[in-house]
């Protein structure tokens, strides 16, 4: 069994499910679907429903992706803060490092949607990069200031004021507490504030100005966590502690499924539900993978998810960036075309995954680890 992770050591379980989480946005999700069309099984064919992102309300496996992401950064920012004060950072060194990250991040989200084409009046400014940078830069800002007990205070306070501001407040033409796709606060919020073009229609954005509130929350979760597996006085064992993780993890989802009865679990509008409940998978899920390789040690089997994990913004860029979808074709089209139609969904997640785990084992053999 390994010795508990120390206060500002590395948790080995973070880069695996962090790779793992990556891997259903580099085919992962393809394989699921192609597995269900070539066999017709039905708990495949259960399996790859979870594959696409709810229209509204409710929860798909894809609807955990993002908050999973967020969640295990804000995991990392009580070791990340402990070892920049243990190496005689300052407090202006540590806001330089999370303004330019903050800055960085947005930065690159704006790419990803497009800034290089230069076509202003399309650009999407509002990005998943930009709502991971902005949910830890405040997560981070609270992480450096407040004590424990505050922390939680600030995750209580975020979740239950974004559902008063949500349901108490209406918007012009529309009732307090509307949660319809057309009449919600945050889409009114970000026709009124939010430059260029909206994801969704040009009407609202999932990762638009309001909805960045509970993302701090899904953010401060996770440092949370974090807090409870560095403190070394309660429950210092790695085992005690994956367990607690997923017994927190199954009260997390048991509140947010019934919170989902007033304040409907929604990613698109991040809902104050939506982040206990996608915490409680992120809780179960990292309690799982820290009990097999922290607590137990087994990390062999964890080696392809730390490849991804351990360069997750470089999966996540070098897709749109390097066009791995025109790298796929060119080794495996013709291929692929000549296989029985039932196989090619399954043909064409098996190849571009590969393609893009190659390209990070590349990295990874050279030691190049892009962090920000």
């Amino acid at each position: 069994m390994n010795e508990p992770t120390n206060k500002t050591g590395r948790v080995a379980s973070l880069d695996a499910l962090r790779g793992f989480d990556m891997l259903w946005i580099m085919g992962g999700n393809t394989i699921i679907i192609g597995l269900a069309t070539l066999t017709g099984w039905p708990f495949l064919e259960a399996a790859a429903r979870q594959m696409e992102h709810v229209s509204w309300h409710g929860f798909a496996f894809y609807d955990m992706i993002f908050p999973l992401f967020l969640f295990i950064a804000g995991v990392s920012l009580p070791f990340s803060m402990a070892k920049r004060k243990e190496r005689g950072d300052t407090g202006l060194q540590i806001w330089k490092h999370m303004v330019t990250r903050l800055i960085l991040l947005i930065f690159l989200g704006m790419i990803y949607n497009g800034l290089l084409r230069l076509n202003f009046g399309h650009i999407r400014v509002a990005s998943v990069l930009g709502r991971i940078g902005i949910g830890w830069f405040f997560a981070a800002i609270i992480v450096l200031y407040a004590n424990r007990t505050w922390r939680w205070i600030w995750f209580v306070v975020i979740l239950l004021g974004y559902w008063a501001i949500m349901t108490l407040i209406p918007a012009p033409g529309f009732r307090a507490g509307d949660l319809s796709w057309e009449g919600n606060l945050v889409g009114y919020i970000d026709r009124l504030l939010l430059p260029g073009w909206l994801y969704e229609q040009n009407y609202f954005d999932p990762e638009g100005i309001l909805s960045a509130i509970p993302a701090v929350g899904t953010a401060l979760l996770g440092a949370l966590t974090g807090d409870f597996l560095r403190d070394e006085k309660r429950l210092p064992k790695p085992v005690q502690k994956g367990i607690a993780i997923l017994v927190a993890g199954i009260v997390a989802l048991l509140i947010g499924r019934l919170w989902h009865n007033v304040f409907p679990v929604n990613k698109k509008l991040w809902t104050s539900s939506f982040v206990v409940y996608a915490g409680g998978w992120s809780l179960i899920l990292l309690g799982i993978f820290y009990l097999i390789i922290d607590a137990w040690g087994k990390k062999k089997w964890a080696f392809f998810f730390q490849v991804i994990g351990m360069n997750s913004i470089v999966s996540y860029l070098m897709q749109p960036m390097l066009c791995l979808w025109c790298v796929r074709n060119f080794f495996f089209e013709g291929l692929i075309n000549h296989l029985p139609e039932a196989w090619r969904t399954l043909a064409d997640g098996l190849t571009y995954t590969l393609v893009c785990w190659l390209v990070l084992y590349f990295f990874y053999k050279r030691k190049i680890f892009v962090k920000i």
